[in-house]
């Protein structure tokens, strides 16, 4: 399934939208983005893993994803579904105490009737918005993502719990709290009294990634929000997420996002002196 608000967003919208529907239409693996989703089902039911996390999305409900958290959606055999994405980078949200109240309510979210409308019209005018070139388009979009926000923190909240824990996600939760420390395939075996086999084979499927594959994202994720959060050097950052070496970080950490630690560096500050220069204009 092609992700064209996906699309837009890596040509340069800062807030893109769209419906699309499918049959055994499946993520192929796990990813994250820099910007907030939010995934609402219209119709059918989707399973959503959200870090270790397993979540089942039934119609009329929603999902939000924060910036750099791993997630994927898949659905049963033969099961139809459709679907509303929107996607938002977090500074299209006006407020730092609105943005920090959806930024701590991602998972599943139930809503009474009246709510699910409201959420539901927003959607739909956004997508509307996306597929027309009507004037003032930016800032209608930026006005109705921050009704959308609002109405999201004031009326509702995560209610759906996760189905419980396989022994994978054991395992992927074990990765995510020891990301930073020395990670190996016989260690994860000892730890959780599984076979190598058995291990390698379920984690595959649960992921469709490897877990050397999925360490290294894991760290690559930490080191990302390091750079952002904090004025460690490289060096620093690289020991401080389990990385062997600062070759082996520089040479995972391009694999991944396509550029060096130094280069998204520098991609940060500058587009933080952008930002600050134009607040002050």
């Amino acid at each position: 399934m092609i992700d064209s608000a996906g699309i837009r967003m890596a040509q340069g919208d800062t807030i893109s939208s769209e419906r699309k529907e499918g049959v055994n239409d499946n993520m192929a693996k796990s990813h994250y983005h820099n910007f907030f989703e939010i995934y609402y089902l219209e119709s059918g039911e989707r399973f959503h893993m959200i870090k270790d996390e397993l979540y089942h999305l039934h119609s009329g409900e929603f999902i939000i994803f924060s910036p750099y958290i791993m997630h994927h959606s898949y659905g049963n055999q033969d099961m139809p579904f459709r679907r509303i994405v929107l996607y938002f980078n977090p500074d299209e949200i006006q407020s730092s105490e609105l943005k920090s109240a959806v930024e701590k309510g991602y998972g599943v979210y139930k809503t009474d009737n009246r709510t699910r409308f409201s959420i539901h019209q927003i959607l739909e005018i956004l997508i509307s918005e996306d597929e027309t070139g009507k004037k003032f388009k930016k800032e209608y979009k930026h006005t109705l993502l921050n009704l959308l926000a609002v109405t999201i923190a004031r009326q509702a909240s995560p209610e759906a719990e996760p189905i419980k824990q396989t022994r994978i996600g054991q395992v992927i939760k074990y990765i995510q709290n020891h990301y930073n420390e020395h990670i190996s395939l016989d260690m994860l075996t000892q730890e959780f009294y599984i076979s190598q086999y058995y291990l390698c084979r379920e984690f595959k499927k649960y992921t469709n990634r490897t877990i050397i594959q999925y360490i290294n994202i894991t760290r690559v994720i930490n080191a990302q929000n390091m750079i952002m959060e904090t004025n460690k050097s490289i060096t620093a950052i690289s020991n401080a997420t389990g990385f062997s070496n600062l070759t082996h970080f520089n040479r995972i950490f391009k694999e991944i996002t396509d550029m060096t630690p130094s280069g998204y560096k520098k991609m940060y500050k500058k587009d933080c002196e952008l930002k600050s220069a134009n607040i002050h204009k």
